[in-house]
């Protein structure tokens, strides 16, 4: 006869997420009662744990037949108390690691899921032992790298001319603001970073001061010390004003920019469609819908499909590789 178990599967204190995994027939009644929301089999779901009045955690559930993980703050207070809890209902503790342990690929989605910054990126996680288990072309899976930038934030820099409207732009990709702006050059006297979600896509997004010749010893030094940051980018967002003269050499300086033609409502001094700027009136938002798309899509996150079986470490890399050969694939790795 089957028992319920209650099994921490990650250490309290050891990272920002803790898994505590309740088995057993008991699971069903334990949420009904116990979990603020439904846990559907095969979905994650966002809620709060109770003890009755008592709020326990809000936690991401994920639940398979008579498995429920449940994703806690990884503070040991939290996690003891979700594990004394269970065993108030019935749940015996089980050391699972140390005989029928999780998977590999669920090991690796748990020292993750602490790195992932959106639900988003979440949910794409707790999808992954599923869909590894249904890879039928691991070639495809490897082609495909943007599950990397769950756990390696990557990095935008948005560059251009003085008194184009980055900062402004900026602060509509962040969502609220974020950078001091005005109708003066050279309001950015430093680079501002900070994690901005694009729609399920963390990045780091670094406005940098505007390019300009100047007599300002403050000024220039700020424009020297972002270029290091531009540099160690992963992506370069230019942005120029489309009612100015278009700056060409900054133009062949960075081929694989994203391109930005701003102030789009303005008399056009350029094409933009020549270049294959994206048009936008940052004061507005308008054309932040389409860039925000860009640049998901320059990190493989656009669509973004939470069930595809993605890679994010060389061990994943290696055995996608494996498979192709097996499957007589090698020479397209």
């Amino acid at each position: 006869m089957s028992r319920d178990l209650v099994t921490l599967l990650t250490a309290p204190g050891a990272a920002a997420i803790a898994v505590v995994r309740l088995s057993g027939p008991g699971v069903e009644a334990f949420l009904s009662r116990h979990f603020s929301r439904p846990v559907p089999t095969g979905r994650c779901v966002h809620g709060i744990l109770r003890d009755g009045e008592r709020i326990i955690d809000d936690a991401v559930a994920v639940r398979s037949g008579d498995v429920l993980d449940l994703n806690l703050h990884g503070g040991v207070w939290v996690v003891r108390s979700a594990l004394q809890f269970a065993q108030s209902e019935g749940f015996a503790i089980s050391d699972l690691m140390a005989t029928d342990g999780p998977t590999e690929i669920w090991q690796e989605v748990l020292r993750a899921l602490p790195h992932a910054r959106t639900e988003q990126a979440v949910r794409m996680l707790l999808t992954q032992p599923a869909a590894w288990e249904s890879i039928s072309d691991p070639r495809k899976i490897l082609g495909d790298s943007s599950g990397k930038w769950l756990i390696q934030t990557p990095r935008v820099a948005i560059v251009g001319p003085a008194n184009v409207g980055k900062s402004t732009l900026a602060n509509q990709l962040f969502g609220q603001t974020r950078s001091i702006t005005a109708d003066l050059p050279g309001t950015t006297r430093d680079w501002v970073g900070e994690i901005a979600n694009l729609d399920g896509l963390a990045v780091m997004l670094l406005d940098t001061p505007g390019i300009r010749a100047t007599n300002d010893p403050i000024e220039d030094a700020a424009i020297a010390g972002s270029a290091e940051q531009v540099r160690a980018a992963d992506l370069v967002v230019l942005v120029f004003d489309q009612s100015a003269e278009l700056d060409r050499a900054m133009l062949d300086a960075y081929p694989d920019a994203v391109r930005v033609a701003n102030k789009s409502d303005m008399p056009a001094r350029w094409d933009a469609a020549a270049t294959g700027a994206i048009q936008t009136v940052a004061v507005r938002g308008a054309g932040v819908d389409e860039l925000r798309t860009e640049i998901r899509r320059r990190f493989g996150w656009e669509p973004l499909e939470i069930n595809r079986a993605r890679w994010w470490t060389p061990r994943q890399r290696d055995e996608l590789i494996r498979r192709a050969q097996e499957s007589g694939n090698a020479s397209s790795v």
